[in-house]
């Protein structure tokens, strides 16, 4: 079996081997596999040489046979000049597309997953620096959750605030909050919000939108513990008697937030913040140890969490 590792993907796609003269992309981050796809064409193509390419987009047909047998094909086989990309979609494990262009010697199949944060992460990256510019470490982790889901929407949102900060060296979290996250569809934090203050209802709308945009649970844990931390702290001032007000809070919280932030200040004490953090902890690792179950998981924690809130503000 032939198929292309998915930690291998990005070096195949950057230097395409040319013994493999059909090359199959699919999965279900389809913004990387038509940024795959595009990459993998300009590479195959050189009117100099004589290099051709034939981009084929998948349907709801069964292509396969067709594949299969120009694999075969002696014609093909003695033509090393033209390779044929096939873009698809998120096809099953065992569909006979991939199954084809798996077993070939001179095929490969590259899957394109969303990405991870260490993707998003060097994706940020990698048009900061195309752009000139830096992030500061707290931009920089305030961005990366709000990423994800589909690599064009990604690339598009960091191209967006590259060029809301052009003309200064250095992105700051407020850039990121002014450009990304207030006009992001994702709006991880308004989940996060809800299961504060102790809202499931509301919860469980805003959590099937992050998912039907692509949102990753990875993504939304991670801001929940986020936003539990400052929850902790601001909660921790109070009971102290040290001066608090979120108007004090930087970047300037929108005033939309405002109303379910206090309601989870008033709902949850110091302590019973601190065995949330518990067990949104326990939620992240049992999340990455069953990745098909990442998203029950992350909804049932967070679902939890908003159940406790309610009946302390009850």
């Amino acid at each position: 079996m032939v198929a292309v590792k998915a930690a291998d993907v990005d070096a195949f796609v950057a230097r395409p081997d040319p013994a493999r003269r059909v090359v199959l992309v699919f999965g279900p981050d389809a913004g990387l596999v038509g940024e795959r796809v595009r990459t993998l064409l300009a590479a195959s193509v050189d009117d100099m040489n004589g290099r051709r390419a034939v981009w084929v987009k998948a349907g709801s047909r069964n292509i396969a046979p067709a594949v299969e047998a120009l694999l075969g094909d002696p014609l093909f086989a003695a033509s090393p000049t033209c390779r044929v990309v096939i873009e698809a979609g998120d096809l099953r494990r065992n569909a006979p597309l991939s199954v084809v262009c798996e077993r070939a010697k001179n095929a490969a199949a590259l899957p394109c997953y969303a990405d991870t944060e260490r993707d998003r992460a060097r994706l940020i990256d990698e048009e900061m620096r195309a752009s000139g510019l830096s992030l500061v470490a707290d931009a920089r982790a305030a961005l990366i959750p709000l990423l994800g889901g589909d690599r064009a929407a990604s690339r598009s949102e960091i191209q967006k605030l590259a060029l809301y900060a052009r003309g200064r060296s250095k992105v700051d979290v407020e850039d990121v909050a002014a450009v990304v996250s207030d006009a992001s569809a994702l709006a991880i934090e308004d989940i996060v919000d809800a299961a504060f203050a102790g809202r499931p209802s509301e919860l469980e709308i805003q959590f099937g939108k992050a998912r039907t945009a692509g949102t990753s649970a990875g993504s939304i844990l991670f801001n929940a513990q986020r936003q539990l931390a400052q929850l902790h702290k601001w909660r921790m001032a109070i009971e102290q008697g040290r001066a608090f007000s979120l108007d004090m809070v930087q970047p300037p919280m929108p005033f939309r937030r405002r109303p379910l932030v206090e309601a989870a200040l008033k709902a949850w004490s110091a302590a019973r913040l601190a065995n949330a953090m518990a067990d949104l902890a326990d939620a992240v690792l049992q999340s990455r140890r069953n990745p098909a179950l990442a998203d029950t998981i992350a909804e049932r924690a967070l679902l939890a969490i908003a159940a406790s809130g309610r009946r302390s503000a009850a």
